[in-house]
């Protein structure tokens, strides 16, 4: 199994800076994509930033511009730094993984408890 811990979530003005932290854990498992999903109160949860063990990106057009995120594939951390922030990025945000675990021989996503973010206006 594959634990996800989130770290980095608070308070923040708009404009402010926030950066979230995730590192996995476990053993026997190999990651393929990490990211990072939002889910503000009433509204679906949305995928925000991804990365492949390759390094590719790819962001939600919202934040484009506004958001990095990064990956240190031999700690097995996936951090995203989000800049210039508005109310609107206001949500509960989760770190996600695809994930190989050797005991179960297959690929499943695994999530995060949840770091929560607020922006004030």
């Amino acid at each position: 199994q594959v634990q996800l811990v989130e770290s980095g979530g608070g308070l923040v003005q708009a404009g402010g800076s926030l950066r979230l932290s995730c590192a996995a854990s476990g053993s026997g498992f190999s990651i393929n994509a990490m990211g990072w999903y939002r889910q503000a109160p009433g509204k679906q949860r949305e995928l925000v930033a991804r990365i492949t063990n390759g390094g590719s990106t790819n962001y939600v057009g919202s934040v484009e511009g506004r958001f990095t995120i990064s990956r240190d594939n031999a700690k097995n951390t996936v951090a995203l730094q989000m800049n210039s922030l508005k109310p609107e990025d206001t949500a509960v945000y989760y770190c996600h993984a695809v994930a190989y675990t050797v005991v179960l021989h297959r690929w499943d996503d695994y999530w995060g408890q949840g770091t929560q973010v607020t922006v004030s206006s």
